[in-house]
């Protein structure tokens, strides 16, 4: 399926690019949240219609997540959970436990944006997440797990 991008997507392409996509991914995913339209001829023209409005709106929510970013990287964020003397933890935390404690902060951070390469963390310290609140703006935050052993 042909579909027109309506704002920018990884892996796919720019605000405005008409791409080529497997059908269930447009129709399931791309379309219902907004990203794309179907990239029929009506639609490119009213894109082009309303193309400065949405490069101004997307050039707004790049700004708005750069801001975010900096206060999110200044940010050191701690998590107690219940550990052994040596300092593993019982259960891990993940990323669904990250984002909840940043939306405790202040921070407007799903599950989804919260990217942990290693996998969830298994031992008390320092580790580094990233967040990727844009997918132009990937801010690394530090974490503290301090490690509960009552």
């Amino acid at each position: 399926m042909q579909i027109i991008l309506l704002e920018k997507v990884a892996n796919l392409g720019l605000l405005g690019d008409v791409v080529r996509v497997k059908d269930g991914y447009a129709r399931n995913f791309l379309i219902p949240s907004g990203l794309a339209r179907r990239a029929t001829e009506k639609a490119v023209a009213e894109f082009q219609a309303r193309r400065v409005e949405l490069e101004k709106v997307a050039a707004d929510k790049l700004a708005a997540a750069r801001a975010e970013g900096e206060r999110l990287s200044a940010l050191t964020l701690h998590v107690v959970e219940k550990s052994a003397v040596d300092g593993r933890l019982f259960g891990s935390v993940a990323n669904l436990t990250l984002s909840e404690a940043l939306k405790a902060q202040g921070f407007k951070v799903e599950k989804a944006m919260v990217r942990m390469p290693n996998g969830p963390i298994k031992l008390a310290g320092e580790h580094k997440v990233s967040v990727a609140l844009h997918t132009d703006v990937v801010v690394d935050v530090k974490v503290v797990v301090e490690g509960d052993t009552n």
